[in-house]
């Protein structure tokens, strides 16, 4: 049986993915933060593993590599969906205070690098494919046309830190190759789950498909990105819009 390891597992897209991984027949190894939410999402099965940690926290990447072992379980494919979380906060001019936009880099950069680094490298490591998850914004600004107060609804630090997620994707792809660990990333466009009707329709205006696609709708890339179909694409970011990107 393979094993998927998902970071973010309790997000709107990361809940997804191990709901659907494990109806796939997979051992999903979902990384949270929040039992009680954690619990709340996802049923009891026996080819799901938990691991509880702030990967904020010092040495995140080493303690769940440390479960890894201690179980006795290494993934075959590692998707690093956790995102910044509080760190997203501006300040009423807009302006994006250190803090946050170091947190964020930690959450959305560092994290991700890390984890991907130590399983890589590890002993035992299984490890075929790497997909990060990236976003249109890591691609192109904000639009202002789309939000009721652009500067407070558009944190700077995100945007920086997922141009900076697609860059790290190619640096690993090059830096794995020689293990035959593929790398690649995916740029979602808006995804419905948490916009309100009057952004749905501003959005619509601004994309070909005229409409947020839906949680489900994320699903197809990833499956394609973690399959044999893609065996010869590494350091790629597929970008899943609607057309978004192109105007």
């Amino acid at each position: 049986m393979e094993t998927i390891l998902i970071t973010g597992s309790t997000g709107l897209l990361g809940q997804e993915f191990v709901k659907h991984f494990l109806e796939k027949g997979m051992k999903v190894v979902a990384i949270f933060r929040n039992q009680e939410k954690f619990d709340s999402i996802f049923e009891k099965n026996e080819n799901l593993i938990g691991i509880n940690i702030e990967l904020r926290s010092e040495k995140s990447s080493d303690k769940i590599v440390e479960e890894l072992e201690k179980k006795d379980i290494f993934p075959d494919y590692l998707v690093n969906v956790a995102s910044g979380g509080e760190s997203f906060k501006v300040e009423s001019d807009g302006f994006s205070n250190r803090e946050n936009m170091i947190e964020n880099y930690l959450v959305n950069v560092v994290i991700p690098y890390e984890l991907s680094f130590k399983l890589a490298n590890h002993q035992k490591t299984k490890l075929k494919k790497i997909v990060n998850l990236s976003s249109m914004y890591g691609i192109i600004p904000y639009n202002p046309c789309l939000y009721n107060n652009p500067l407070t609804e558009t944190p700077i630090q995100y945007a920086l830190t997922k141009s900076a997620l697609i860059h790290l994707t190619k640096e690993l792809a090059i830096r794995f190759a020689d293990k035959n660990i593929t790398v690649n990333c995916i740029s979602y466009g808006g995804v419905e789950g948490r916009a309100s009707d009057e952004f749905k329709e501003k959005f619509a205006k601004l994309t070909p498909l005229k409409r947020m696609m839906t949680p489900k709708e994320t699903l197809g890339a990833l499956d394609f990105l973690i399959s044999d179909k893609s065996s010869y694409m590494t350091g790629h970011n597929l970008v899943v819009d609607g057309g978004r990107t192109v105007w």
